[in-house]
């Protein structure tokens, strides 16, 4: 389940690569799509609508991304009284929710809303992400929670760096053609530390530039 940088090179805006959303130190290399097992097709399958939430940041309209009851993707203390971390913080949960989405909904190129909450470079990189379990017929369920974020915004308050963690622990693959599950190789750390460079648009948005991951990195 964890984000691989694959080709692209993170932008890091502080000193120290850290986690979240992508990982550092070149991305994760031994991981791979049944890393995260899946979720079914089918009904339960996500979808983004073009109804929007009138109280998110900046009142753009955003799209509605929704994901299936066995798909728990959860994020602890994903909160900050200063309203710019908060508004950076609200836009990468969805866009994490939205890579996740398209997964579970079979979309090698990504749900729309993906590409709201992506920059050119960063909807390349999550398609080759995303490609890593539907050219393998692979979906994702069970639980995801992703927690201890951080964030550091650039002075010019348009460019930022976001660091979390994932724990993989209860969460698993599964091939939609013959139903086999798989979760991580018994003694891989499920923990994954991400590190993810974000651009603010011009309507205000956070979008997602770019994201490594590092597995092993977090404590919890």
């Amino acid at each position: 389940m964890a984000r691989r940088a694959l080709s692209v090179t993170v932008t890091t805006l502080t000193a120290t690569a850290a986690l979240l959303l992508a990982g550092c130190g070149g991305g994760d290399d031994n991981s791979s799509p049944d890393d995260i097992k899946g979720a079914d097709s089918g009904a339960s399958s996500p979808s983004a609508s073009s109804s929007a939430s009138t109280s998110t940041p900046a009142g753009v309209t955003r799209p509605v991304v929704t994901l299936p009851d066995d798909f728990q993707l959860t994020f602890e203390n994903w909160t900050s009284g200063d309203p710019e971390e908060q508004a950076l913080l609200t836009d990468a949960k969805e866009q994490l929710r939205a890579g996740y989405a398209s997964i579970i909904a079979n979309k090698p190129d990504g749900i729309a809303a993906l590409a709201f909450y992506d920059t050119e470079s960063g909807l390349s990189q999550d398609r080759q992400w995303i490609k890593t379990y539907t050219d393998k017929s692979l979906t994702v369920f069970g639980k995801l929670p992703a927690f201890d974020p951080k964030v550091t915004i650039g002075k010019n308050k348009t460019s930022a760096a976001l660091y979390y963690c994932t724990d993989e622990s209860k969460a698993y693959s599964k091939n939609r053609k013959n139903g086999q599950v798989e979760g991580n190789p018994a003694g891989t750390d499920p923990q994954i530390f991400y590190t993810a460079s974000l651009a603010k648009n011009e309507q205000g948005v956070w979008q997602n530039v770019s994201i490594r991951s590092e597995r092993g990195a977090c404590s919890r």
